[in-house]
């Protein structure tokens, strides 16, 4: 039960702490817009989302209103569109642009399931599919895309993993008026779970009902003001006092889920509370690391700490709603961190220690800027690393790489808005051409044949 002093603390954290609700998404099934022929499809498609979606937004900003919340993002994630099952790369783009123009219509900050799932193999359609997705992220402003080529119980495709070094570096130079920004809205999966709210990694499972309301919550603020009050006092007390911060987050985001849902019509689906940073500084997940005390993010211990704000942060969610679903943990995306930033400027944060810390963290190697002449192969074998971790370790990874065009190590890219900017950063210059172009698939681990 909350107490007056609860209350008054989740006040404080609104008001002074940056605590949001960073998005509400829709999930909506596109399966009944499905047709041989892509224009209907395409017309379907546009005429659904705008008729569920359309009172969005504005249910969206009368709870900001109202509760004192506020909402920072609303969003919508589709069916993945790869189900289409066009045999045109044009057929696929008619649908990335129908898209986009619900997306302008009715408001919405983005709209996510421009998707793939091949995990396990990859159709010929699905093939057409990976081939659009440069040009229609080129072409579109809103929608985010995502290829989820592994799972613990399938394995690695390798050949998908393959694709994915390739469609970036072609997606980095359509975009390359602009820092090649359309990378930032294409993240590579392992075990994509289909009810999250965040993007660029946000579908609509096939699983999932007609439609449904997901909420992400987000507060490294609030976290990091509690722990600030820690000083010299032991790890336990700090994990404790996570815990206590995350249970009270959640419940602010339970609130708002609630709300938009019985306002909407449409079921409340999770609650994702992940401490998902802003450029802005004080809400930062590096600085929580710092706060807990580990000298600069990077430093060795950092990926100690990032696993034990991970966790606490998953147990005060789970004890504060039974709706705690999509990733929740800690997300390390540099470019939106500003404490991040900070570290990849000071040597202390690498590409090595952030693939170490994906381990523990909710996604992986996220909103990282690469040099433009990193060869496709390098950049499929880093995904491959992000999806060995993921696989054997039974979590989500993801990469969300940025190949900044015409751009070198030490220079920065600018995206702008909640995607900040990113220092390049330097891979390892060594060559695994041969590794990637073996293709084929790594097999699940022995741990996955459970039934």
């Amino acid at each position: 039960m909350l107490v007056n002093t609860d209350v008054l603390e989740t006040i404080r954290m609104l008001e002074k702490e940056k605590l949001d609700v960073r998005t509400i998404t829709m999930g909506i099934s596109l399966l009944d817009c499905l047709s041989d022929n892509a224009d209907a499809t395409a017309s379907r498609i546009y005429n659904k989302i705008c008729n569920t979606a359309n009172a969005l937004v504005a249910t969206g900003e009368d709870i900001e209103r109202e509760f004192g919340v506020p909402i920072i993002n609303k969003r919508v994630a589709v069916t993945p569109v790869s189900l289409a099952a066009f045999n045109k790369t044009q057929e696929y783009i008619k649908i990335a642009e129908s898209l986009d123009k619900a997306a302008n219509e009715i408001g919405i900050n983005f709209i996510g399931g421009y998707s793939a799932l091949v995990q396990k193999g990859i159709s010929a359609t699905d093939k057409v599919f990976i081939d659009s997705i440069p040009e229609a992220l080129a072409l579109t402003g809103k929608v985010c895309s995502s290829v989820n080529v592994a799972t613990t119980k399938a394995g690695i495709n390798f050949d998908a993993v393959g694709l994915m070094g390739t469609t970036i570096k072609s997606l980095a130079y359509e975009t390359r008026h602009a820092d090649s920004i359309g990378c930032a809205k294409f993240v590579v999966f392992a075990n994509a779970v289909s009810d999250n709210p965040f993007m660029a990694g946000a579908f609509h499972g096939i699983e999932e009902g007609e439609t449904v309301i997901n909420v992400g919550v987000s507060g490294p603020g609030a976290v990091l003001a509690a722990i600030s009050k820690l000083q010299g006092e032991p790890i336990d007390v700090v994990c404790e006092t996570i815990k206590k911060t995350a249970f009270k987050i959640t419940r602010a985001g339970q609130l708002v889920g609630n709300e938009a849902s019985r306002r909407l019509g449409v079921p409340f689906g999770i609650l994702d509370l992940s401490l998902a940073p802003t450029p802005e500084i004080s809400d930062s997940v590096a600085d929580i690391l710092e706060a807990i005390g580990v000298g600069k993010t990077g430093a060795h211990g950092t990926t100690a700490a990032l696993a034990l704000l991970t966790d606490a942060v998953k147990k005060g969610g789970i004890m504060a709603s039974s709706n705690v679903g999509g990733m929740s943990g800690a997300f390390i995306p540099v470019s939106e961190d500003a404490g991040m930033i900070s570290a990849v400027k000071a040597g202390a944060l690498t590409i090595d220690k952030l693939e170490a810390m994906t381990s523990v963290c909710s996604v992986g190697i996220d909103m990282i800027a690469v040099p433009g002449d990193t060869p496709a192969e390098t950049l499929s074998a880093l995904i491959a690393d992000e999806m060995a971790i993921g696989v054997v370790n039974s979590k989500t990874t993801a990469v969300r790489a940025i190949p900044v065009y015409g751009k070198k190590v030490g220079e920065m890219a600018v995206f702008g808005g909640l995607l900040g900017e990113a220092p390049i950063m330097p891979l390892n210059s060594n060559s695994s051409v041969d590794f990637i172009r073996r293709g084929g698939r790594i097999p699940a681990p022995l741990h996955s044949f459970r039934n």
